[in-house]
């Protein structure tokens, strides 16, 4: 199982000690990536060097409701300051509104912009504030605009991963994106009915829990999904 978590910590307070303790952590399981916010992205990407580990971080987040502009210029930095990984959040409000052409545009001028600098993008569905229909155009759009992934949560918008919306957006996209599961994803079993489900990666903060016993002390500490 370890391969396909991207070890998260995107939490506003989290600290130097904790990302560093995420990296040494990734690094001892062989995680997919380390998944932080945008101002750890240098020491992450300096301390995975030479590593399979990858460096992740997120554009637009937690909300989605930034400009295409804006959200375009973060992934630029991010990819120049060493991301592998851009995780994304869709526009939920047009979503919901049916507004494919403006999901879909901005999703491929973010593509465009990770794909550049050799990094990949996932777009996070926010599954929990979506209409069905949204969640099918946002998957619809995501393949059209060149992502590489859809993704079900940020962890902040009220709720996480399901085994429903997994499995529907493996029935529209899966064999062609990846699909991650995050939010909420806390134990082996969890982990396991998701990559059961179609979810080809996990995204989670008790990454530990999930792959074996740890000190109950640090459980969770995080945090973010």
């Amino acid at each position: 199982m370890a391969p396909l978590i991207d070890h998260t910590a995107l939490k506003p307070d989290t600290d130097e000690a904790t990302i560093r303790r995420i990296v040494d952590e990734a690094r001892t399981h062989g995680f997919a990536a380390v998944c932080i916010n945008p101002r750890w992205v240098p020491l992450v990407a300096a301390e995975l060097a030479g590593t399979e580990v990858k460096t992740c971080t997120v554009v637009g987040f937690p909300l989605g409701a930034s400009t295409t502009a804006s959200k375009l210029a973060e992934t630029v930095e991010a990819v120049q300051l060493g991301a592998q990984e851009v995780d994304m959040v869709v526009d939920i409000a047009a979503a919901n509104a049916g507004d494919h052409s403006y999901v879909e545009a901005q999703i491929r001028a973010l593509a465009d912009a990770a794909h550049a600098g050799g990094a990949i993008l996932k777009v996070i569905l926010e599954t929990a504030l979506l209409e069905e229909s949204a969640k099918e155009l946002v998957c619809r759009a995501a393949e059209a605009a060149g992502a590489d992934f859809v993704k079900t949560s940020t962890g902040f918008g009220g709720g996480g991963a399901t085994l429903a919306d997994i499995t529907l957006m493996h029935s529209l996209v899966g064999g062609r994106l990846g699909i991650k599961a995050s939010g909420g994803v806390r134990s082996y079993d969890d982990a396991a009915a998701m990559v059961a489900a179609g979810a080809t990666r996990i995204g989670a903060s008790s990454s530990l829990d999930i792959v074996g016993p740890r000190d109950s002390s640090t459980s969770g500490a995080a945090g973010g999904y």
